[in-house]
Parts: structure tokens; C-alpha cells; sequence
């Protein structure tokens, strides 16, 4: 699937990986506010959760809105972008293109999870699926692919 390949790379200092939970979970308004967590850090991969929540759900109460999902799908990748930059506190990322299928509505906890495709010089893609909880388990509720416009430093 993927032509990046993150075993050709170091692997992410300590102090980067803390650096990239801090800014999600602590320091980013809209992120914490969602109360986002940075479960898995890694190079060309990342995996970021939202718990459900009520005021997260659209006007029956118990599915998430699309565009909580769609905001995962937008960070994860651009996120997982950024973990193949050689120092990913610099330079920046921004999304270019965006495409996201919804498969079913969202009825528990997210769980998103990207992965880099292709990191180049200037532009990058990469991968998202978000899965919900369920009483059955967890199932695919977006699947997503993204471009990204790279400024590294």
C-alpha cells in the first residue's frame, strides 16, 4: 500500500513525540476543546482519538457530527506529515486537497489513524480511517485521503 517507507528513517526523539501530544492535547484550542488525544506517534504514522460526547452529536443525540470526523481525518494526516519531517516542530503543513467518505454514522468513541503515503519535497499524501466504538466493537466510519503543501525547514 504505501511507498513511504519508515523503517529507512530514525526513529522520532521522545522530546518530539511529547511535543506533538503537548500541542494536540494541550495547546491547540479547537483540538483540546474536542479533547484529543495523541494515542500512537511514530515515523509516517499516527493515530489520534476523540471521545464521544453529546454536545459533539448532531440534533438526535446520538451520532457524531461528520465534521468532527472530517477534522480528525484533516489533522491525522496532515500530523503524520510532519512526523517524516527530519525536526517536526518546524516548518509547517498545510492541506491542499481533501477527500473524505463517510461510510456510517458515528455512534461512539473515534479513533483515527493515518499513515504517509508519500512524503516529497513540497507535497505529501497520506492515508486516514476513523473507526467508532460500538457495543459490537469498532467499526470503519470514514476512510480519507489527503494532500499536503510541506514547508520544511
Amino acid at each position: 500500500m504505501a511507498e513511504f517507507d519508515p523503517t529507512e528513517m530514525e526513529p522520532l526523539p521522545e522530546e518530539a513525540i511529547a511535543r506533538i501530544e503537548r500541542r494536540i492535547e494541550e495547546e491547540h484550542g479547537y483540538l483540546s476543546w474536542l479533547n484529543t488525544s495523541v494515542d500512537v506517534v511514530e515515523r509516517g504514522r499516527i493515530v489520534l482519538s476523540i471521545p464521544f460526547d453529546e454536545t459533539l452529536t448532531n440534533a438526535d443525540g446520538r451520532t457524531i457530527h461528520g465534521g468532527v470526523a472530517a477534522t480528525l481525518v484533516d489533522t491525522a494526516g496532515g500530523v503524520a506529515q510532519r512526523t517524516v519531517f527530519d525536526d517536526p516542530s518546524t516548518g509547517g503543513v498545510a492541506t491542499v486537497n481533501l477527500t473524505t467518505n463517510y461510510l456510517r454514522p458515528a455512534t461512539g468513541d473515534l479513533r483515527a489513524e493515518a499513515e504517509v503515503v508519500r512524503s516529497g519535497g513540497s507535497i505529501g499524501v497520506s492515508e486516514m480511517r476513523v473507526t467508532s466504538t460500538t457495543d459490537d466493537g469498532s467499526r470503519a466510519v470514514v476512510v480519507g485521503q489527503g494532500s499536503f503543501r510541506l514547508f520544511r525547514e
